[in-house]
């Protein structure tokens, strides 16, 4: 969560069940039959896919403050949503979204689609403009989040060098993963789950998380005290390279 850092406002409602694909959009031939989904062949889900952030959820972010002249981001294409399938804590698929650098957009589509084949459990994953901006209310509701130019009483890092601020950091699951805040000497969520053994939606050095985000050039809990939910690709946060 840490050095810096939607429900889309004109993409639906975040953390939804996966829509399945209309059966009405394929057309079967004689030679390609096409199966109808049945009670025991449900349809797949939607593939995750890298777009445009919505202009009405652009209003949304800005209206919540996280667009404002002493921020990294100040325009649209600068970013990108990822619109991404996970498996909630009951099991269940749900789809949801990461506004991100559009730099890093491909990277952490990667990532979830093979924590989504791996059903690894996520709470909820919407943007922190649905929260008005406040950190502190998304991280307590478990929201998965990246970009966000916080308020200057909610940052730990310049403006321009945070990577939650250029949409390269994200924060999975905080309430199982917290992180140490020496403002308050408390840990952020509360201390519940702040030991490190293994558990549902945790993140642990050397797991499957951690090897996801190591692999495409990420770094964990980039700062000097414990941070377990939380990524970046650097500090100070400068263009990606990966592809």
């Amino acid at each position: 969560m840490t050095l810096a850092l939607l429900a889309g406002c004109s993409g639906g409602q975040d953390d939804e069940p996966a829509a399945t694909p209309s059966s009405a959009s394929a057309t079967p031939t004689a030679t390609t039959p096409t199966p109808s989904p049945t009670a025991t062949t449900p349809a797949p889900p939607p593939a995750s896919r890298i777009r445009e952030v919505p202009p009405a959820q652009w209003d949304a972010i800005v209206e919540a403050g996280m667009v404002r002249p002493e921020c990294p981001i100040q325009r649209r294409e600068q970013l990108s949503r990822v619109d991404l399938n996970f498996i909630d804590f009951e099991g269940r698929t749900r789809r949801g979204h990461v506004i991100v650098n559009a730099d890093v957009a491909r990277s952490i589509q990667r990532i979830f689609d093979h924590l989504f084949a791996e059903e690894f459990p996520i709470r909820k994953m919407r943007g922190v403009e649905a929260y008005g901006g406040d950190v502190a209310k998304s991280l307590a509701a478990d929201n998965t989040s990246a970009f966000n130019c916080r308020r200057a009483d909610q940052i730990n890092a310049p403006f321009k060098d945070s990577p939650h601020a250029n949409g390269r950091a994200i924060d999975i699951n905080p309430l199982e993963n917290p992180w140490m805040d020496l403002r308050c000497d408390c840990w952020t969520p509360p201390a519940r789950h702040a030991e490190r053994t293994p558990g549902p939606g945790k993140i642990l050095e050397n797991d499957l998380v951690w090897r996801l985000f190591d692999r495409e050039g990420w770094i964990w809990q980039n700062i000097d005290v414990p941070d377990y939910m939380h990524f970046d690709t650097g500090y100070p946060s400068r263009p990606f390279g990966g592809s």
